[in-house]
């Protein structure tokens, strides 16, 4: 079974920074990407980021656009999320999606 695995979420200051790890399982299919999602209490997951694992393109929510960059280690079949000045409206929890599966998820919690 496919089930990408998130690791990295932790409690920062607004401002600080913060990189989450995805680690993909199983097979990767040619020309997927992989995707960060986010989800705060009370409200709908939504996109953050996503690379292709071909291409390296990527692609951001225009609400994180300049401040979080996604990257990813092919040999390593891992993804990550750079995640610079943080604000308090990043907390969530964050989940990785590969080809329709989704992580458990991590905490992200941004104090003011």
């Amino acid at each position: 079974q496919v089930q990408p695995a998130e690791s990295g979420g932790g409690l920062v200051q607004a401002g600080g920074s913060l990189r989450l790890s995805c680690a993909a399982s199983g097979w990767i299919i040619s020309g997927s990407n992989m995707g960060w999602y986010r989800q705060a209490p009370g409200k709908e997951r939504e996109f953050v980021a996503s690379i292709s694992w071909r291409s390296g393109y990527t692609n951001y929510a225009d609400s994180v656009k300049g401040r979080f960059t996604i990257s990813v280690d092919n040999a390593k079949k891992t993804v990550y999320l750079q995640m610079n000045s943080l604000k308090p409206e990043d907390t969530a929890i964050y989940y990785c999606n590969q080809a329709g599966y989704w992580g458990q998820g991590t905490q992200v919690t941004v104090s003011s």
